[in-house]
């Protein structure tokens, strides 16, 4: 049995077993591949701030003004973190910034997208609710999915198989 199956943990067991197998067979690598060929071009934290920044003002227009983004080592990427949302205060005014994990320089657009919906949705949703989610999913309505495959990418990155390293 795949000593990854803990970073799945809350989905359904059909799911689990599916990747777990994809992963014991090192399929893993292939199947994002095919599905997510390439990886983005967010190089610089200037590039994700102005990526993270743009999609706040299409889908959070009342939200709390944005501070900084940064990609940040954080540790292994399930356990610790995949990206962080913090506030601080500037002023009278809260700002809000993230961190995403550095792992992600080298991974496609759509699981990178994932994780920005996932750390702006706390601008609003401070907690994983049904709220946060259902807002995840009106910044990104394959979100679900993208979190699995994203979390497939951890494992990957975990085992030192990125298929986006250059």
């Amino acid at each position: 049995m795949s000593d990854f199956k803990r970073y799945f943990t809350g989905y359904p067991e059909q799911i689990i077993s599916q990747v777990i197998q994809l992963i014991d067979n090192d399929k893993h690598g292939a199947y994002l591949i095919k599905k997510y060929p390439h990886a983005h071009t967010i190089s610089s934290d200037k590039s994700l701030y102005a990526y993270a920044t743009e999609l706040k003002k299409r889908y959070l227009k009342n939200a709390p003004p944005f501070g900084r983004a940064a990609f940040k080592k954080q540790g292994d990427m399930v356990t610790n973190a995949l990206g962080t949302h913090t506030y601080r205060m500037q002023g009278k005014t809260r700002k809000h910034d993230l961190a995403i994990n550095s792992d992600l320089l080298c991974a496609p657009e759509e699981l990178l997208k994932a994780l920005v919906v996932h750390e702006l949705a706390h601008f609003k949703e401070k907690d994983h609710n049904k709220s946060f989610y259902q807002l995840c999913c009106h910044m990104e309505p394959q979100y679900h999915q993208l979190e699995l495959d994203l979390r497939i990418f951890c494992v990957l990155v975990t085992q030192g198989k990125n298929p986006y390293l250059k």
